[in-house]
């Protein structure tokens, strides 16, 4: 499998010749090019991972192509100006599908909290393959190992001690940082050395990917 790490919390997977993009969001450079997507993956209703404009790029080369996302994210896109474009599949807790050469499973049900004074929204992190975990906007545990965790770094609904609690749980192989545009030079230092430490500890690996980096696992 190889994975590209896009701005912010975009991932592309590609194997086979067969690609998946997770949460082509808003802060994510234009999707344009990309060819044999199998399906897409978004987490939560949030512009930052949802973005009607990305999606519309993945849609112009991949007709038909299912999007895989919380029952409030298809009743947004069922209120974009073309809806019909957008062939949307609700997932839950629990729900496993297969698209291409992907598995998907899907895990919770809400995203983190931010405030209580704001209203919370859907979230299913997303198991691939049964090797790759990414939570979406969640410290949603699975509930079995992960050979390779894409860790929410910075945001505002995190502290560190929860990504630190989060890895030294889930106990990954292999980690990246990912939803972390908002952090400068050191504090990607500061937030990526609490995820390598607790994976480390666990005998696992950390790589930091910058945008456009590709991982092979």
């Amino acid at each position: 499998m190889r994975l590209t790490k896009h701005a912010h919390a975009c991932l592309e997977l590609l194997d086979g010749g067969e690609r998946l993009i997770i949460d082509p969001g808003v802060y994510t450079a234009p999707m344009d090019g990309m060819t044999n997507v199998k399906a897409v993956v978004i987490t939560h209703q949030h512009d930052d991972h949802c973005w009607e404009e990305q999606l519309e790029r993945i849609i112009a080369l991949n007709p038909d192509v299912p999007i895989y996302a919380p029952s409030d994210v298809c009743e947004r896109l069922a209120k974009a100006p073309h809806p019909e474009r957008f062939n949307t599949i609700a997932v839950h807790h629990g729900d496993l599908h297969l698209a291409g050469a992907f598995q998907l499973e899907f895990f919770g049900e809400m995203h983190a909290e931010i405030h209580r004074s704001i209203p919370l929204v859907q979230n299913c992190g997303v198991m691939v393959n049964d090797e790759l975990y990414y939570p979406g906007d969640s410290f949603t545990r699975p509930d079995r190992p992960v050979a390779v965790l894409a860790c929410p770094s910075s945001a505002p609904w995190l502290k560190i001690g929860e990504v630190i609690d989060f890895v030294d749980d889930v106990k990954p192989g292999l980690s990246f940082a990912t939803h972390n545009i908002h952090l400068s030079d050191q504090g990607h230092q500061m937030n990526n050395g609490r995820i390598q430490a607790l994976t480390e500890r666990h005998g696992g690996q950390f790589k930091f990917l910058q945008v456009g980096d590709v991982l092979d696992y």
